[in-house]
């Protein structure tokens, strides 16, 4: 029992926690559940507890914690909340691998908290770089953690790279980024305004959490990816072209000088990418069946639309921009993003809510943590006041 992994969940109730434990359950000989971390989600939290024992369990408040420790009570699992728990069973002394799934801003701390403790980071929450990419970065290094990417287009080209970095001095030319497309791929501009959140969240190809859903409508979501993608592999984002793939069995590409062109392929399941940053170097049998190229029969690329898809355009320019612009971006986002959800603005607002509010605040340097969360804080606000006016319009 000593020589089992101990892993940490953060986002335990969502599609990539649950893709991960489902990972778990069928390695039990080399991985036990040290904690598992939900925002409010009791009664599905209760239920993994109940099924995997962990050491504890995170809520986000004391009253969704009293509710689950009442749940709970009788197991040995201890119930804590807020966000320094949220840290203390990220970077525990016990726990080996840490699967960083919480989505958005709120990811930031406890997955930093893993790094600076130089724990194997499964990173699964984009907004960790690209809201702070260099201070994340450096925490990796100093300390020395492993920092593995779980999103399916970064584990590809983790997969395609020599070392798992860009390096020109090896023949890398490019990263090829690859793209759905999303529900709205070939939607006009005009049929674009009148889409509804039921529409964006029905994903073609994958199942995930209505945010991110939303964002790959837009493509912001692959725009974060590209700023994410810069970081992990160090690389410019001139050195990074997004290539819209809608059949999703291509996960990324990497091109290289003398022409050739290594693909990770598989079906569109999160628990290839899950298993391999859990037993890399080494790979661990996953649950996903094997791609059948005869049922595929053809992939297609194009593209994307940079006009009809501003968000893509707009994360691409707050990374050249560099600063607290990618940290403004995504605040604006996510907030843009709620409210489309609620139908306070349409689909097409969104680019406008997160243009505005770049326009608005100062850029500033992010050589501090304090520094992001500010420009973060401050972004809210501003988007805030960008919903409220594109609403009363």
């Amino acid at each position: 029992m000593t020589d089992l992994k101990k892993i940490t969940i953060l986002g335990a109730t969502g599609s990539i926690g649950l893709s991960t434990l489902d990972v778990v359950a069928r390695h039990s000989d080399k991985f036990q559940v040290f904690a598992l971390t939900a925002h409010s989600s009791v009664d599905k939290l209760a239920a993994l507890c109940l099924q995997f024992q962990p050491v504890y369990a995170v809520v986000s408040d004391s009253a969704s914690a009293s509710v689950l420790a009442d749940k709970l009570a009788g197991t040995d699992t201890r119930v804590l909340h807020g966000v320094e728990s949220l840290e203390y069973v990220a970077s525990h002394d016990l726990v080996d691998v840490v699967m960083a799934a919480i989505v958005g801003a709120a990811g930031l701390l406890p997955n930093l908290a893993a790094a600076n403790a130089g724990k194997r980071v499964l990173l699964a929450n984009k907004e960790s770089l690209v809201m702070s990419g260099q201070v994340f970065m450096e925490a990796v290094d100093k300390h020395d953690a492993t920092l593995l990417p779980i999103d399916s287009e970064h584990n590809a080209i983790f997969q395609c790279l020599p070392d798992g970095r860009f390096q020109p001095t090896q023949g890398v030319e490019r990263i090829l980024l690859t793209a759905s497309g999303g529900p709205f791929r070939e939607f006009t501009a005009s049929q674009l305004k009148t889409v509804s959140p039921e529409q964006a969240v029905a994903h073609p190809n994958w199942s995930m959490g209505q945010k991110i859903s939303v964002d790959s409508a837009s493509l912001m979501n692959k725009g974060l990816e590209l700023i994410e993608a810069c970081w992990l592999f160090h690389c410019s984002a001139d050195q990074v072209q997004v290539v819209v793939h809608p059949e999703s069995v291509v996960h990324s590409m990497v091109s290289y000088i003398d022409g050739s062109v290594i693909a990770q392929m598989g079906n569109p399941d999160m628990r290839t990418p899950i298993a391999y940053g859990m037993g890399w170097p080494n790979r661990l049998e996953s649950g996903v069946k094997p791609l059948d190229f005869f049922q595929v029969a053809q992939l297609n690329f194009e593209e994307p639309d940079l006009e009809r898809f501003r968000c893509l355009k707009l994360a691409q320019d707050s990374f050249k921009t560099g600063g607290t612009a990618p940290a403004i971006l995504n605040a604006a986002n996510e907030l843009a993003v709620a409210a489309f959800l609620s139908n306070e603005i349409a689909f097409m607002d969104i680019p406008r809510v997160v243009e505005g509010t770049l326009c608005a605040i100062e850029n500033q340097s992010t050589d501090s943590l304090d520094a992001v969360l500010e420009a973060d804080l401050l972004a809210r606000e501003e988007s805030g006041k960008q919903i409220i006016k594109i609403g009363n319009v």
